[in-house]
């Protein structure tokens, strides 16, 4: 049925709040905070440059994600009054570029390509980061390619992202199964076109425009009971 699996990565693959320790760490009471407002920001700063040009050459406010995330880190710092300084700020972006992956990521990565099928990341991430966290993790040798938004400068959910895709492997979106834990990018896949499963490890409504998922489950491993 399908003949490629693509996936998220930031929150689908990697952990995004593991960043939540080591910000506890130098913010003792504040990590949890910090972590979750990072995230939003993050995404806030990339829904922004994506919706104020939407040229479909790229939109003239891009700046690559790691750049985005290191902007937001240090406004969720002044938004908090926390002093980041820069030894803390770089240990931060150093821990960030080497989130931990989830558990089940390494094996079900294995167990797709076992079967013969294509895998690839699609994500906002710069090339330089994704390659980063994808070897720290292990799981360069089970990623047939991994897919940037910078080939495009418009970040999800656009989408000329997700047609990158289809430029990249030579299938229609009907071969294409989209994997995220993100709701609001599995509904922009969703829209393009994509059959899509929705990693929904914290038990999350779905959002209320839009068709539901394909398929819907609490872990990243439930996708195997499907191929």
């Amino acid at each position: 049925m399908y003949k490629l699996i693509a996936f998220d990565a930031y929150g689908t693959l990697f952990d995004v709040y593991s960043m939540g320790q080591l910000a506890e760490e130098l913010f003792p009471g504040h990590g949890q905070a910090l972590a979750l407002m990072w995230r939003d920001r993050q995404i806030e700063y990339t829904r922004l440059v994506t919706m104020s040009d939407p040229n479909p050459n790229g939109s003239r406010h891009y700046l690559p994600f790691w750049e985005l995330t290191l902007r937001s880190l240090r406004y969720c710092c002044k938004r908090l009054d926390l002093p980041l300084n820069a030894g803390y700020e770089q240990r931060l972006m150093d821990q960030y570029a080497k989130l931990t992956g989830f558990s089940d990521s390494l094996a079900v990565l294995q167990a797709i390509k076992a079967k013969g099928l294509s895998t690839a990341i699609l994500s906002n991430g710069s090339r330089e980061m994704l390659s980063t966290v994808v070897a720290a993790n292990g799981l360069t040798p089970y990623l047939d390619q991994v897919v940037s938004v910078e080939d495009v400068r418009l970040f999800k959910t656009a989408p000329q992202a997700y047609e990158l895709l289809l430029k990249q492997f030579p299938v229609t979106k009907q071969e294409v199964l989209f994997v995220s834990s993100n709701a609001w990018d599995a509904l922009a896949a969703k829209w393009y076109g994509f059959d899509v499963f929705w990693v929904n490890r914290l038990a999350h409504p779905f959002e209320e425009i839009g068709d539901p998922p394909n398929f819907e489950a609490k872990s990243l491993s439930e996708v195997l009971d499907i191929l």
